[in-house]
């Protein structure tokens, strides 16, 4: 049986973050934008990748498994393609510093790399990509994770179900914005799935011993499942070499898991590639051959008459504008989970 949910306040729930965040050590403005990426993805109705996950990131920051004040730089720097070292920093503070240079790369050289080494977790990587987007540049945002996918048939976990996301303007109301990762469903599904009581699909995990399971118990203490078949493993692999092996970070079996070793830094690898489409293209050039491009998939007929195409990022729009409204549903258990949490630091949580 599923959970009652509490609907709270965007605003609210930021505030009470933030607070959080800023009780580890974190600097106003990164625990700022670290609490505020919480909630957007909330927003957006990604709660896997959301609020969710904050009970372990202020574990880790607290006992010092992760860098509360990081001091990120610039290792490798070739014009376009740079190299950043995290500095162990929570992957929310890393991300947005390696996307922020990638972009002004971009604008420099029309196309900016920045590998990244020695981050953690970042959430939901389309945060980043719409970072590019929102300058109007093109962004592809990958990153690794340590294995937590087997391969069809597989026992044992092979490669990680790494993310990968790509924003592009519209402008319109939302940029578009596909974020997926190479497994069936991402781990925090299931996690949100074990909270709530709910069995899971038999294709989204396996048990310890790779047979699929619905119990999402079972399936988050085994492994994840991937999205295709060869397709979607094929492609982790390819992620974690631009992640990891060719930036000289951590990859496979090296990387690690911030709920099985919550005491560890994660050693996370991410790559950002931004695009300055204005180097092909004059911006009126660009904006109506956009405009037809999102308007064919949006005219493009569904059987159902009462449903219409949507673009990457159009679903997420919707719920953001919704969730606004009426509050972002969190349940009870993570509720009082966050509660705790504040009381541990003496701050009391405003719903």
């Amino acid at each position: 049986m599923s959970e009652t949910q509490l609907f709270v306040k965007p605003p609210l729930l930021k505030t009470f973050l933030q607070a959080l965040f800023q009780q580890t050590g974190m600097p106003v403005d990164d625990a700022a934008y670290s609490a505020q990426a919480l909630v957007t993805t909330n927003l957006w109705g990604i709660d896997s990748h959301g609020v969710l996950r904050t009970p372990i990131y202020v574990q880790r920051l607290r006992t010092g498994a992760v860098n509360p004040r990081p001091n990120m730089r610039i290792t490798g720097n070739d014009r376009a393609l740079q190299l950043m070292d995290g500095d162990n920093g929570l992957g929310f503070v890393v991300g947005r510093a390696a996307m922020e240079q990638a972009i002004n790369l971009a604008r420099r050289f029309s196309i900016g790399a920045v590998g990244v080494v020695d981050s953690n977790h970042f959430g939901a990587a389309g945060l980043y990509a719409r970072l590019a987007a929102d300058q109007e540049m093109i962004g592809i945002v990958l990153t690794n994770v340590r294995p937590n996918m087997v391969a069809p048939g597989g026992s044992r976990p092979i490669s990680g179900n790494n993310p990968l996301a790509i924003g592009a303007p519209t402008y319109g109301e939302f940029p578009f914005v596909l974020d997926i990762s190479m497994s069936n469903a991402a781990g925090g599904k299931i996690l949100l799935a074990r909270q709530k009581g709910e069995k899971i699909p038999f294709d989204w995990a396996t048990d310890r011993h790779g047979r699929p399971t619905d119990d999402p118990h079972e399936g988050f203490a085994g492994f994840l499942l991937p999205v295709g078949g060869h397709k979607g493993l094929g492609l982790s692999y390819a992620i974690d070499l631009l992640c990891g092996l060719l930036t000289g970070g951590a990859f496979q079996h090296d990387l690690r898991s911030m709920y099985a070793q919550p005491d560890d830094p994660s050693l996370t690898g991410h790559f950002m590639l931004v695009i300055n489409p204005q180097a092909f293209l004059s911006k009126e050039a660009l904006r109506q051959r956009l405009s037809d491009f999102y308007g064919t998939i949006h005219a493009s007929p569904m059987w159902d008459r009462d449903q219409k195409m949507m673009i990457p990022g159009e679903l997420e729009h919707q719920t953001a504008v919704e969730r606004g409204r009426s509050g972002i549903p969190l349940s009870q258990s993570l509720v009082a989970e966050l509660r705790t949490l504040g009381q541990d630091v003496g701050i009391e949580a405003p719903f």
